[in-house]
């Protein structure tokens, strides 16, 4: 796992601390270490594919909006129906013409035209009414073993399932030196339970995102100026040109040791090593952290916060090569003011804190990538781990509800997708007359993680082996081919 100063560091299983493999400036670790990370990053290839969408997307951004956003009250509302079941929020006009949003998301509706809006997400809650559970599907694609009814997860384990992020950047490498996968601005959380559903799982530490926690809450966007990126720079005693004669010297003594040589071939080092200093001598990775270089205006567009800062840092990662990156909402775990789990307040908490927020960052992302070329090779996807419940104040899931509140509802509800190889202006799937259920085009999140696959080029039916080297598919879903094209 490659993590940024200010992360905590656990132990390797081999007694060395993650901070030990990135300390680049001081002696050969670099060599070993983090060339065989690259290296244990093999360049897989899968059997080839086609269909709509398939292969066009580089890389993707994956906008992870955990609480379980409410989609009558921001994607799609619903005329004559109940109070206890119609949105607060007055419905607006969109760029999609017949297509309607609410009023929290005014700059959304002027970039719909560029998305395809999915309507009809769903799937049954067996032992997924909460959000762990869920989480972990949402990402994984599998559920675990050991489901509690409320939905509560073990800690994560190396026998874990990836998370979609690990398995594509193990079959689709960065083809620059660049940081391969990103997760930002902290880690899956739901309760104690830290981190399931987020790492490589059985497929090794290699294949851990680089984690970036910034200091600071949801509305700290100045902390966003000061990303420290130490693991990524070389010490001060340490020159690039000292560094490449260490390359020179590993390789001369390679060449002058049997032994040695055999081993480098036989792991693919040399490559990965290359690759390796490439990411620390280049800087690529260390310019992409710099958001002061970004123009004021820029930045204001997408949101002085930090949800609205990690979508443009997401939007400069893509640029500089990476193949993954997510951004976790909200900044602070099991927020009572950003998070989209409302079971009280929902009219101020949405309206004054989460939807503008949400509104602007998106927007703004969706719109830059597009003027910058970069969507047509870019996935974006923005979706939750369920949606919330059609009446107001009525509890299923367990929890209590005010009248002002909406409980958890994973039969239906709305996902956001768009760029490379997803289709324009497009509503895909319809609920019913209250949200309650699809009515057509229901996407269960297994065939959005399959369609994510596809769409990077890596068939949804590879197989991989697990820590009992067991065969397992990426994913058990079926790609969503009416959103592609």
């Amino acid at each position: 796992m490659l993590v940024v100063p200010g992360a905590a560091s656990a132990d390797t299983c081999d007694g060395v601390t993650r901070r030990d493999l990135l300390r680049v400036g001081g002696s050969g670790v670099l060599g070993l270490s983090l060339g065989q990370l690259f290296g244990m990053q093999a360049k897989a290839n899968p059997t080839p594919a086609g269909g709509p969408g398939f292969g066009k997307a580089k890389s993707v951004i994956f906008i992870y909006l955990q609480g379980g956003p409410s989609h009558l009250d921001l994607w799609d509302p619903k005329d004559n129906v109940p109070d206890k079941v119609k949105s607060v929020f007055r419905p607006i006009s969109t760029k999609l013409p017949g297509t309607q949003v609410t009023e929290l998301l005014p700059k959304i509706a002027n970039v719909l035209d560029k998305t395809t809006l999915m309507r009809a997400v769903s799937y049954t809650p067996v032992g997924l009414f909460n959000h762990t559970a869920a989480i972990y599907q949402m990402h994984t694609g599998y559920t675990t073993d050991k489901v509690s009814p409320s939905g509560q997860l073990e800690p994560p384990s190396p026998k874990d399932f990836p998370t979609f992020g690990s398995n594509v950047i193990k079959f689709k490498p960065p083809t620059v030196p660049m940081l391969p996968f990103v997760m930002m601005p902290r880690p899956l959380q739901e309760s104690n339970v830290v981190g399931k559903g987020g790492s490589a799982g059985f497929l090794g530490k290699a294949y851990d995102p680089y984690l970036l926690y910034p200091a600071g809450d949801d509305m700290d966007m100045a902390k966003m100026d000061r990303i420290r990126t130490d693991d990524l720079q070389l010490r001060q005693e340490t020159t690039s040109a000292r560094m490449e004669r260490r390359a020179t010297l590993r390789e001369t003594i390679a060449r002058g040791m049997p032994d040695v040589e055999a081993a480098v071939a036989r792991h693919d080092l040399d490559e990965y090593y290359g690759q390796a200093l490439g990411l620390v001598v280049s800087g690529r990775a260390r310019r992409a952290f710099d958001l002061s270089a970004e123009p004021p205006q820029v930045r204001e567009r997408y949101g002085k916060n930090t949800f609205g800062q990690c979508c443009l840092l997401a939007r400069r990662l893509v640029e500089a090569g990476t193949r993954v990156v997510e951004v976790i909402w909200p900044k602070v775990a099991n927020s009572d003011n950003h998070s989209w789990d409302v079971h009280v307040g929902l009219s101020a908490r949405m309206k004054n804190q989460s939807a503008p927020m949400l509104d602007a960052g998106v927007s703004a992302l969706i719109e830059d990538l597009d003027q910058r070329g970069l969507l047509s090779e870019t996935l974006v996807v923005a979706v939750g781990e369920f949606g919330r419940s059609p009446q107001r104040g009525v509890s299923t899931s367990g929890n209590q509800n005010s009248d002002d509140g909406r409980d958890h509802w994973p039969y239906c509800y709305t996902g956001i997708a768009a760029g490379a190889g997803v289709r324009r202006g497009l509503v895909y799937g319809r609920s019913d007359a209250t949200g309650s259920a699809p009515l057509e085009g229901a996407v269960h999140p297994t065939d959005l993680l399959a369609t994510v696959y596809h769409s990077l080029g890596i068939k949804p039916d590879t197989i991989v082996y697990n820590h009992l080297n067991q065969p397992r598919e990426l994913v058990k879903g079926e790609v969503v081919s009416g959103i592609l094209s």
